[in-house]
């Protein structure tokens, strides 16, 4: 009796961790299909990209230019790809929920075709509050932190108001809304988003996808 009660725990055991090694399997073959469902929303080929194609491990950003939060996070996400050389790509998105903050993106988008994309971003970011006081942004500030990059600002003025610019941002908007992106910023990691919001947790996810990525 007592060994066909072992036998019987057991094979209750036995068929426990079946079901739980199952479900964790499907829960990862979930997730799996989840980020191969998001990635054509997420990887445009119009999108700025800093980092090499062929990287392995692919940061998507949904920001604001007007966001705080997405100007204290930018430092902390360039660290990471500079600490994964060549492991990194980084593509930013825009998620303009600020009043007015869709001006700036165009401005933004507009120094693309002067090759300043970068060092119009992190300007504008550095300056935030001085062109965005309590998250506001005046657009007519904008122009000033601009200075000093080499653009040409009248060309600026007149290439945000262009068409192809107008179809980017109505494309990042319809896409942040298709993924339900409600703040800024979102990250996603090769297609996954971060479960909670905060730095560690966006560092747990991209350590996980290098260690995926590069075993």
């Amino acid at each position: 009796m007592k060994q066909k009660t072992i036998f019987i725990t057991a094979a209750v055991a036995l068929v426990a961790a079946f079901a739980v090694g199952t479900l964790v399997y499907q829960g990862r073959k979930s997730d799996a299909a989840q980020a191969l469902a998001r990635e054509p929303l997420l990887a445009r080929a119009y999108a700025p990209t800093a980092g090499p194609a062929e990287a392995r491990v692919h940061i998507v950003e949904f920001l604001d230019p007007a966001c705080e939060t997405c100007a204290s996070f930018y430092p902390f996400v360039k660290r990471m790809a500079a600490a994964n050389p060549g492991r990194i790509r980084v593509s930013i998105r825009y998620a303009p929920f600020h009043r007015n903050s869709d001006q700036v993106v165009k401005i933004l988008e507009a120094t693309r075709k002067q090759g300043k994309y970068w060092e119009a971003l992190e300007a504008l970011l550095a300056s935030q509050p001085r062109w965005s006081p309590n998250h506001s942004p005046q657009v007519d500030l904008v122009w000033k932190q601009l200075e000093g990059l080499g653009l040409d600002l009248e060309r600026v003025r007149q290439d945000a108001d262009a068409s192809d610019i107008a179809r980017t941002v109505g494309q990042d908007v319809a896409d942040a809304k298709a993924l339900n992106v409600t703040q800024t910023p979102e990250y996603f990691v090769n297609g996954k988003p971060m479960p909670s919001f905060g730095y560690d947790q966006l560092a747990e996810l991209v350590k996980e996808a290098l260690a995926k990525a590069y075993p």
